[in-house]
């Protein structure tokens, strides 16, 4: 009785066959709900063009469905950003007559190795959805329970206001909260809570859920700003983290290399300032200069990709400080 973010990567579209379309940007929203089982189906709608969609939908998900006709190098794009985001669980659908031992060498070491390879039928795919859904927990958060939502969509509703659209990454939220917003820790209150357009009192960590809220414009917001009651939130325009590169990476990282910093609904131009590698230059420790404040939690992992790099674009993860 939850909610499950699915990312699902295959032709332009297949998510309609599943779920009923929503929101639609450079990121497309498709929803299936099922008695209080619901599904928020993802997909990169401007990639491949556009990096950013792809993270957006990954670090959005929980599962992914991942549609194969054929091994490309933008198959093997999914599969290095789904590994670095970490997005454990999914489904893999073969066509064109592709086998598991096709894909298996590409899969090896990654999250993907333990998906599950199902067969392209969408009334089983909903059930399966579904039934992940449901053995899913959404219980009322407690009281003293801090919450964390980063927007993706916002707008203004005759009427109503302010509504902003996000899912819950950490924690959980009650009507009537005061949040504050990062950057900038202004304070709001949240007017109301809807959940695949149903009203609830309160939301818990992965519902998908539209925000209305006070004391705020719609045009004072952005993509990529926070919603949050943790204390532990922090905001930095400078960091020296630890990196791990792919293994694909064909050379150490150097002083001057403009990177996108990768971070829930955040996707931030950054320079590499320093480089300091002792030894293992796959494993260097990075001083970053970023273009805007990246909004974080300690202990986060945010992704490096590299929009030069033709058929690499995604270079490693690094843990936030």
């Amino acid at each position: 009785m939850g909610n499950l973010n699915v990312a699902v990567l295959g032709p332009l579209g297949y998510a309609k066959d599943l779920g009923k379309k929503g929101t639609a940007s450079d990121i497309t929203f498709y929803n299936l709900k099922k008695g209080a089982d619901t599904i928020t189906l993802i997909e990169p709608t401007r990639y491949p063009e556009r990096l950013a969609p792809l993270f957006y939908a990954a670090s959005m998900a929980d599962a992914a469905l991942v549609v194969v006709s054929e091994i490309t190098p933008i198959f093997g794009e999914w599969v290095l950003m789904l590994d670095e985001v970490g997005v454990e669980q999914g489904y893999i659908v073969l066509q064109n007559y592709l086998t598991p031992g096709d894909l298996a060498p590409l899969l090896q070491g990654t999250v993907l190795e333990d998906y599950e390879f199902v067969e392209e039928d969408p009334i089983v795919l909903r059930d399966r959805l579904l039934a992940r859904a449901h053995a899913r927990q959404s219980a009322e958060p407690a009281t003293g329970v801090t919450g964390t939502i980063p927007i993706d969509h916002h707008f203004n509703v005759r009427g109503i206001g302010t509504v902003i659209l996000g899912g819950v990454m950490r924690g959980g939220i009650r009507k009537h909260d005061t949040l504050k917003i990062y950057p900038g820790e202004q304070a709001i209150t949240v007017r109301s809570i809807q959940k695949h357009d149903d009203d609830f009192d309160w939301a818990t960590e992965g519902d998908r859920v539209g925000l209305a809220l006070k004391n705020i414009e719609s045009d004072d917001l952005d993509r990529g700003f926070v919603l949050s009651s943790d204390p532990a939130i922090q905001t930095r325009t400078s960091l020296e983290a630890r990196a791990t590169l792919v293994k694909y990476w064909p050379a150490p990282l150097t002083a001057g290399t403009v990177l996108h910093l990768g971070h829930w609904m955040q996707f931030i131009p950054v320079r590499v300032e320093a480089v300091r590698d002792d030894g293992d230059w796959r494993r260097p420790t990075l001083t970053l200069a970023l273009e805007k404040d990246l909004v974080y939690l300690p202990g986060d992992t945010a992704v490096l990709h590299y929009l030069e790099g033709g058929k690499l674009r995604i270079a490693g993860s690094i843990e936030l400080p």
